[in-house]
């Protein structure tokens, strides 16, 4: 037991650092030109400082070595601070010269690359409920970079509204921490502790990043929490249950869903994948009428809510795991269908439910069906 109040001592020693640091961070971000200019594609009004995430970084260095080397060994904190410092340095860079896509891409393969040579993170399995475990051999290296090169872009997508990257991603990281931590097959103390303690460092920043934010966590920062949760997810959740692919897929439903359907609408309209645009999941809920900081509490809702699923998994027989992951993406689609994530044209799911208990609906589709048939027939 003391331990354990031990612990929550050091991590909110450590959350009390950050958040003193933060002040200082902000001055170092403007001297380094590391400023978030206004333009057509932001959302904020006046210059803000954007290497936020330097000062989540530097502390988390500090205390896995400081405040906790006694619980965190000294050689697996190295390696984690040198492999995602490469995504630190690539963030960094471009929230001061602006790097293009290619080159941003470059620096997360780069520090995907170092994170499976150089501190043994990889996916050599993939456990899928309890009927099917695929020992990935070969295939382990461009899995591993495709999983880290994903969640890092799919933090980074998100960040676009004040505290939004930052506050989903504790919620995202506390739920794998919880998971690592409270299931059977757990052994690694390590990992769900450095989680934790990923989780004080941007506590401690959060005040200052959430609505009205005072500094962003720019590039610095999304790449390194999309990074930091891609590895540790890989580490926490490796034999934490026989749905260990499903659970970070669950916890990360948020980013995942917003990356995906943005890759699928600019392949429907046929835009570049890496073009920007308006119809992230935070830009539709601020079209329906959210306020800045409305939007922001609602995906943490939806964050929780995927966590809290996520964490059921790891209590439930395989009949109910299955049964949640279905209607987990029934309830997913048809949200992101009434908000207009894929466009108001573009709601099958909303279409058949409305197919099957609209007849009027569906006098009208059958007909159009009919009509566009015949016109075919004609033009032939």
């Amino acid at each position: 037991m003391s331990f354990i109040y031990s612990l929550i001592l050091r991590l909110i020693v450590t959350a009390i650092i950050s958040y003193s640091v933060t002040p200082l961070i902000k001055r170092l971000s403007c001297k380094l030109n590391a400023v978030d200019v206004p333009n057509e594609r932001r959302l904020n009004k006046v210059s803000m400082p954007s290497a936020g995430g330097l000062g989540i970084y530097l502390i988390f260095c500090l205390a896995s070595l400081l405040i906790f080397p006694d619980v965190i060994p000294f050689k697996f904190a190295l390696k984690m601070i040198l492999v995602s410092g490469i995504v630190v340095i690539t963030g960094l860079l471009d929230d001061i010269y602006e790097l293009s896509p290619k080159q941003k891409l470059f620096g997360i393969v780069l520090a995907a690359l170092a994170a499976y040579f150089i501190a043994d993170i990889r996916m050599d399995t993939v456990n899928i409920f309890s009927f099917a475990h695929i020992n990935l051999g070969f295939l382990s290296l461009p899995f591993t970079i495709i999983w880290i090169v994903a969640l890092t872009n799919a933090i980074n997508l998100i960040d676009g509204l004040d505290g939004l990257a930052s506050g989903v991603s504790i919620i995202a990281l506390t739920a794998i921490g919880l998971v690592g931590y409270l299931s059977p097959a757990a052994v690694l103390i390590q990992v769900p502790i450095m989680i934790f303690l990923l989780v004080a460092c941007i506590g401690g920043f959060l005040p200052y990043n959430f609505h009205p934010a005072k500094i962003y966590l720019g590039d610095t920062g999304a790449l390194f929490l999309g990074f930091m949760i891609s590895t540790l997810s890989l580490q926490g959740l490796k034999n934490a249950t026989l749905v260990s692919l499903i659970i970070p897929l669950v916890i990360l439903g948020v980013p995942i869903t917003d990356t995906i359907f943005a890759i699928i609408r600019r392949w429907l309209n046929k835009q570049p994948i890496s073009s920007a645009d308006h119809m992230h999941l935070h830009h539709r809920l601020l079209s329906i009428g959210f306020t800045h900081r409305g939007a922001v509490l609602m995906i943490y809702c939806l964050a929780l809510i995927f966590s809290f699923i996520a964490i059921l998994y790891i209590f439930s027989s395989t009949l109910a795991n299955i049964i949640m992951t279905i209607a987990v993406i029934f309830g997913l689609q048809l949200f992101v269908e009434l908000i207009g994530l894929t466009g108001s044209e573009r709601q099958p799911l909303m279409n058949i439910l409305k197919f099957i208990g609209n007849k009027a609906f569906r006098d009208k589709t059958i007909h159009e069906y009919h009509e566009k048939k015949t016109n075919k027939k004609q033009k032939d």
